[in-house]
């Protein structure tokens, strides 16, 4: 099973995700201090049938990990998501 993790928010309003299964919304939380922390707290809940997450940032993609990888390298996979989302809004205006 592969899920998807949604993060939206900025530094000065805070982070929320949500993490969604398909089209349902299996669990979210919201005002965490960084993209980072959303993904440790977004991977700490999943059951053990999720083998891959996707991250999504802002509603840009950044990327499909097996999930040891995400819980072994939140902070890059985190860095990687912010610099793509940005890229991505500076391209579009």
């Amino acid at each position: 099973m592969i899920v998807r993790i949604d993060i939206d928010g900025t530094d000065a309003t805070g982070y929320d995700y949500r993490v969604v299964d398909q089209a349902e919304d299996l669990y979210e939380d919201a005002g965490l201090a960084s993209v980072a922390e959303t993904i440790v707290a977004a991977v700490e809940g999943l059951p053990p049938r999720v083998l891959a997450v996707e991250i999504a940032f802002r509603g840009i993609v950044s990327g499909t990990y097996p999930l040891e990888t995400v819980a072994a390298n939140h902070e890059p996979i985190a860095a990687h998501a912010i610099n793509t989302t940005l890229a991505i809004e500076e391209a579009l205006g």
